[in-house]
């Protein structure tokens, strides 16, 4: 398996379906947010991407699930080894796409996870406690993946209702041994990324991604689940609440996803300290120089 990971703006959709192509490859997704039906804008899907020189290279959890619903680590996993095990069957090569850093890790470290039941079902157990005491709850029990586990109560009582299952419960192990990925990173100039993230945003805003949000909360998602579903649905939705005004939402918008971008490199490093071996690329080759960088080494 070929992995391509990178920060956000850094072109990994771009190089991963220009390798499916030149390996008789197909992709499998590592975005928590491009699961979700609806939300092709704001989670930078790039569909047109995945049609290289008129043939469709097939892709894989992408487009999912519907809006609203909670997908986690423990699902990707499963959908990520039925698309892996299928594409096999095939006899072409998988090749792994993506930005975050949880997901990219669980497969790549062969996370054991254990299934929480009932994880969507009302925390009356838990309704005498206060936030405070769940926060203390969850703590006690694992690291949050995700901060907003602190912030929402629901999202809370879940995160406390799968550490516990794992505590009670002994995990498995999904993945068979002969998954020997070689990762390839896609890395720019500090500077340079953040001129790309800023003029893909103004791209994205231009081709109606404040449309699509609107689009989102007309068929009935409410504020408070878009903001938990990424940066872009999050200050867009307060300028659509006008909370913000367009020029301070693109602002802020921008600067959180430079700090995201940031976050998510110092995650890779991390990686890369656990032993994992990531060859670096420089963004600024032109694309066919990456893929011969790619071919020397795989």
């Amino acid at each position: 398996m070929i992995v391509i990971l990178g920060p956000t703006a850094s072109g990994k959709t771009a190089l991963a379906s220009r390798i499916a192509y030149e390996f008789n490859g197909e992709v499998i997704s590592a975005d928590s947010r491009q699961v979700y039906r609806g939300m092709s804008i704001g989670t930078g899907k790039d569909l047109s991407e995945y049609c290289i020189n008129g043939k469709n290279i097939p892709y894989h959890l992408i487009d999912i699930v519907e809006p609203g619903y909670e997908y986690n680590i423990f699902e990707f996993q499963k959908d990520f080894l039925k698309a892996y095990n299928s594409i096999l069957s095939r006899g072409k090569l998988p090749v792994l796409c993506g930005g975050s850093g949880m997901y990219l890790e669980s497969v790549l470290k062969k996370y054991e996870m254990k299934e929480a039941e009932g994880l969507n079902e009302p925390g009356d157990e838990f309704s005498n406690k206060t936030d405070d005491e769940l926060n203390a709850l969850l703590l006690s029990l694992r690291t949050p993946h995700n901060t907003t586990d602190l912030i929402d109560r629901q999202r809370m009582i879940r995160a406390i209702r799968i550490g516990l299952a794992r505590d009670k419960e002994e995990t498995k192990n999904l993945f068979p041994e002969e998954i020997k990925p070689m990762v390839f990173g896609i890395g720019w100039d500090r500077e340079v990324l953040r001129k790309r993230i800023t003029a893909r945003l103004k791209q994205r805003i231009e081709h109606g991604m404040i449309e699509e949000v609107k689009d989102l909360l007309d068929h009935g998602l409410t504020p408070e689940q878009l903001k938990f579903y990424g940066l872009e649905y999050r200050y867009i939705t307060l300028y659509l609440q006008k909370k913000l005004d367009f020029n301070e939402m693109f602002r802020l918008l921008n600067i959180a996803i430079h700090q995201f971008a940031k976050r998510q490199m110092t995650w890779f490093r991390k990686m890369e300290k656990a032993g994992l071996i990531i060859h670096w690329i420089s963004g600024e080759t032109d694309l066919n120089e990456k893929i011969s960088k790619v071919k020397a080494q795989f």
